[in-house]
């Protein structure tokens, strides 16, 4: 069971980064006044019976308890009470009339008006998030992050969308969010609730420059102090400037919407009729391929070894289309007889079975048995 929940990115033993204890101890603090109130006059009210009556310390609290919420009356003899009894549980009747009535008004405030309702469905929000590891942080939510949203989904990616709109909460409801933080992205205690110390990269759709380079830099930051590897940041731009700023400040991924959509239409004017290609092929689900970049590990038995050494194809069934070296050569549809080096990145087109496979004999020390027998 630990293996399977382990493989759907999900840890019961973890623990949130930040503990909202406190501000719902805060919450509930509210609810002290009357609470210390009624025992106050319960206590009053018991040491008033058995001072002026002949009760035992149970008679006299069960007789100062319905007199004082004025609930009963008659159960113990009231009838022979003495003329300073009868006055003082009219007294207690009174204020037990106005304490309760006291101690609704505030039970009700502090639900309806107050923070306790959305602080607790937070302690129950980041308690799961605590579960994930591996996942995306997705800040702002817009048309870009529903869309994201929906291939995350479907490729059962893990994913937590921060967004600050007081509205928010009914549209993470709308766009089917699993996972959701309504709060100000570039607050630590915001970044401590999506449990970025697990994740395995951020995607940043904010249209305002100055918020992407705030969050990029701060989630470097972060990073740093973690003293863990670096996360995988993914931005969006308006302009080449824009592209060329982020990039200095340690974005790996910088798309430009409008580039991209020069870009397909210019597909479509030189080249019509091949621009759906690739898209009817990673959109169909019963072809269901995928693109994927694997790293070769220094570790790997394929270092230094030609391609063709790894009979993919015959195998795995996926196929290497491009090969960018560590230096930043790129190698496009290359042959049987191109050389892997360390730390080199595969492009891999193949389904997700196919994929997986393929990182397997990748990762593997040594030669896999599979291997020799091809």
């Amino acid at each position: 069971m630990s293996k399977l929940l382990w493989f759907l990115n999900f840890d019961n033993s973890k623990k949130p980064d930040i503990d909202l204890t406190p501000e719902l101890l805060n919450e509930l603090s509210r609810f002290r006044f009357p609470f210390v109130i009624v025992q106050i006059f319960l206590i009053i009210g018991t040491l008033g019976y058995l001072a002026l009556e002949d009760y035992t310390i149970i008679e006299a609290f069960f007789q100062a308890s319905y007199t004082f919420t004025n609930t009963g009356f008659g159960a113990l003899k009231e009838d022979q009470f003495s003329p300073i009894t009868i006055i003082f549980t009219t007294i207690l009747m009174l204020i037990g009339a106005a304490t309760i009535t006291l101690s609704v008004a505030v039970v009700v405030n502090v639900i309806m008006g107050g923070k306790l309702i959305s602080i607790i469905k937070e302690i129950k929000m980041i308690n799961k998030i605590a579960r994930l590891k591996n996942h995306y942080v997705i800040f702002y939510h817009n048309e870009f992050s529903i869309q994201l949203a929906e291939q995350f989904l479907q490729a059962q990616i893990p994913f937590v969308v921060i967004d600050p709109n007081e509205d928010f909460e009914k549209e993470a409801v709308k766009y089917k969010y699993p996972y959701y933080i309504n709060d100000d992205p570039h607050l630590l205690d915001t970044i401590l609730k999506a449990h970025l110390s697990s994740a395995k990269g951020v995607v940043i759709f904010s249209k305002n420059l100055t918020e992407n380079i705030a969050l990029i830099v701060s989630i470097r930051i972060y990073e740093k102090e973690l003293r863990r590897h670096s996360y995988n940041i993914i931005s969006i731009a308006n302009s080449n400037e824009e592209i060329s700023r982020l990039n200095k400040i340690g974005a790996n991924y910088i798309i430009s919407p409008t580039n991209l959509t020069a870009q397909r239409i210019s597909s479509i004017i030189i080249q019509p009729g091949s621009e759906n290609i690739i898209e009817h092929f990673m959109s169909k689900k019963e072809n269901s391929l995928s693109l994927e970049e694997v790293v070769v590990p220094k570790y790997s038995w394929l270092v230094l070894k030609k391609l063709k050494e790894a009979h993919l194809r015959e195998v795995t069934k996926a196929t290497v289309i491009g090969i960018e070296q560590k230096d930043g050569k790129y190698i496009s549809m290359p042959t049987g007889d191109t050389l892997i080096t360390s730390e080199c990145k595969l492009l891999i087109i193949g389904n997700s079975s196919h994929i997986r496979q393929t990182k397997r004999i990748i990762m593997k020390k040594e030669k896999p048995e599979e291997l020799k027998y091809v």
